[in-house]
């Protein structure tokens, strides 16, 4: 579903294509696509290396990208990944470019895409952070089935419509949520919660942000939810909250309960802005704040973010 959305926000953001190389794996090969209305067809993953092409954009998993991406690397190819494999490692970036491109260089090689769920996080609370210095983030996600891929919507829509099929999840999800993202590690935390504590404080590029998250599965298409609770160090007023995050880049603020306006997935499906509301005090404790970020997980959270990546990069000629 990302390579897809991958192909198509190339064509929407009329990125500088000279030649379009879709690799996949030996069974794929020979397969065409079409891009810009053209077909292209598809190639090896090694055909694609011997190619030499200035950017490779990963979105095959971790294991692939683990054995592909040094491979493309030493051809002198940029890789951006957006798998898990390389997120952690100290020499390898993880940019959202309206927050961190600063730490991109010339030489840079392997640059790896953040978590879909971090990434709306972090557009949301950056703005924050940089004014109030955020202590502690509490997140519960609400995560779309497409995060799981092609199979799992293909359950939930085999669910809706009485059909037996594949499974992707251990529960049925049609009528449904379960708090279960990723695999359980033996802290009691899952994969898919790591990520959120990981990635938001190497983004931030701060280590002493305290994180817990709770990451829920639920039966939308739309896009991802989070309710957040941010604890800062320094008090603020809610109407420069609002302003600072209707100021970012790449995010908007829909926020009008009196209205029954809140961002929610069935409208930030297809979009690429990051959409912030019920913004207010959490009079429960002091210099807190409430949050519900709502982004569509295929587009900004994965997709348009490796895109956005390449074209700062093509811009300040970093490769």
């Amino acid at each position: 579903m990302v390579g897809r959305t991958m192909i198509k926000v190339l064509e929407e953001r009329n990125f500088p294509v000279t030649q379009l190389i879709p690799a996949a794996s030996e069974r794929s090969a020979g397969k065409e696509i079409l891009f810009k209305g053209k077909p292209v067809k598809v190639v090896s993953v090694m055909e694609a290396v011997e190619a030499e092409p200035v950017f490779a954009i990963f979105s095959a998993g971790a294991a692939t990208s683990k054995e592909w991406t040094p491979v493309f690397a030493r051809k002198g190819t940029i890789v951006i990944d957006n798998s898990s494999a390389w997120r952690m490692d100290n020499d390898v970036p993880l940019i959202v470019p309206e927050i961190n491109s600063h730490v991109l260089k010339k030489g840079d090689r392997i640059i790896a895409n953040p978590n879909c769920s971090t990434i709306q996080l972090v557009m949301a609370v950056a703005p924050l952070h940089s004014k109030y210095r955020i202590r502690r983030l509490v997140v519960a996600t609400y995560q779309s089935v497409t995060g799981t891929g092609v199979k799992a919507v293909t359950q939930m829509e085999n669910e809706r419509h009485g059909i037996k099929g594949e499974m992707a999840y251990p529960h049925q999800i049609d009528l449904n949520c379960f708090p279960h993202g990723g695999s359980f590690l033996d802290n009691g935390y899952t994969t898919e919660e790591q990520k959120l504590v990981d990635e938001t404080r190497k983004i931030l590029e701060d280590q002493t942000i305290q994180v817990t998250a709770t990451v829920v599965r639920i039966p939308v298409i739309g896009g991802h939810s989070e309710a957040v609770n941010v604890e800062f160090e320094n008090d603020f007023h809610i109407d420069d909250v609002r302003f600072l995050i209707s100021q970012f880049p790449g995010v908007a603020v829909y926020d009008n309960p009196a209205e029954n306006k809140y961002p929610m997935p069935l409208s930030a499906h297809d979009r690429d802005e990051v959409f912030v509301g019920r913004i207010r005090k959490d009079f429960s404790k002091e210099k807190c704040l409430n949050l519900w970020i709502v982004s569509d997980n295929i587009r900004k959270g994965a997709a348009t973010n490796a895109i956005q990546i390449a074209e700062y990069m093509y811009a300040k000629k970093l490769f």
